[in-house]
């Protein structure tokens, strides 16, 4: 079965567009990510959502999980989960390796859940 693609527009609007932020990322009482170049996926009105280039993420702390599901705007989401973390960690990261067209800009990019990291700092960017 083919699953539904909506696409983004003023009953679900979503924008990305680059933080201008200086965001580092720590669980486990580890620095996990560490970026000046995330992206702000704003989509209707939920919070806004940070989206960290992979490469700015120790991914040596990630391990891939069986966990995935599905956004019918940006497709399918896999997980990751904190190394050394206890079960807050557990799926606590997500990407859209493949995201639909209209939410391209964040492939290649993760995003974490705030209340199950230790800390998402967030400063102006130098």
């Amino acid at each position: 079965m083919t699953k539904p693609m909506k696409v983004p527009g003023p009953d679900h609007p979503i924008e990305i567009h680059p933080a201008k932020k200086h965001i580092v990322v720590t669980a486990a009482g580890r620095v996990v990510a560490d970026t000046d170049s995330a992206l702000m996926l704003q989509e209707a009105s939920y919070p806004p959502v940070y989206y960290i280039p992979r490469a700015d993420v120790d991914m040596s702390q990630l391990l891939r999980s069986t966990h995935v599901t599905y956004c019918p705007y940006k497709g399918e989401c896999a997980y990751y989960s904190i190394a050394g973390e206890d079960e807050r960690g557990l799926d606590a990261v997500w990407s859209y390796e493949h995201p639909y067209p209209a939410v391209s800009a964040i492939a290649g990019h993760l995003a974490f859940y705030p209340d199950r990291v230790d800390a998402i700092e967030v400063t102006p960017a130098a």
